[in-house]
């Protein structure tokens, strides 16, 4: 499942700017609303694989696609206040904006 491993490596990367955020850059609230969102689009894209129902998925991945977009705006905060350097930003963020436009499609075709 593409957006399931996706979504997980994405996380990965986030757990790990999370700690660089914390180590080298001392920032400590911001990194720690991006790890919880940022961490949350790869747990309901999982949970959403287990789904009861049509409705259930659906709900999933919704919550899911809420997180990416929630997820942007926090590196895009991180960005324009000097925490991330233009090239960390630029990397992440196309990652970032990759899922969002992955879990639009998918609830697009589904909600047919």
């Amino acid at each position: 499942n593409i957006v399931e491993e996706k979504s997980f490596r994405f996380a990965v990367r986030i757990v790990h700017l999370h700690k660089h955020l914390c180590s080298v850059k001392k920032e400590y609230i911001l990194s720690k609303q991006l790890l919880r969102s940022g961490t949350s689009i790869g747990a309901n894209v999982a949970e959403s694989q287990q789904a009861q129902s049509r409705a259930d998925f659906i709900s999933k991945l919704s919550i899911a696609l809420k997180e990416a977009v929630e997820t942007n705006y926090w590196l895009r905060l991180l960005y324009a206040t000097d925490y991330l350097s233009s090239t960390e930003y630029s990397s992440v963020i196309t990652d970032c904006k990759e899922l969002e436009k992955l879990l639009t499609a998918i609830l697009k075709t589904t909600k047919l």
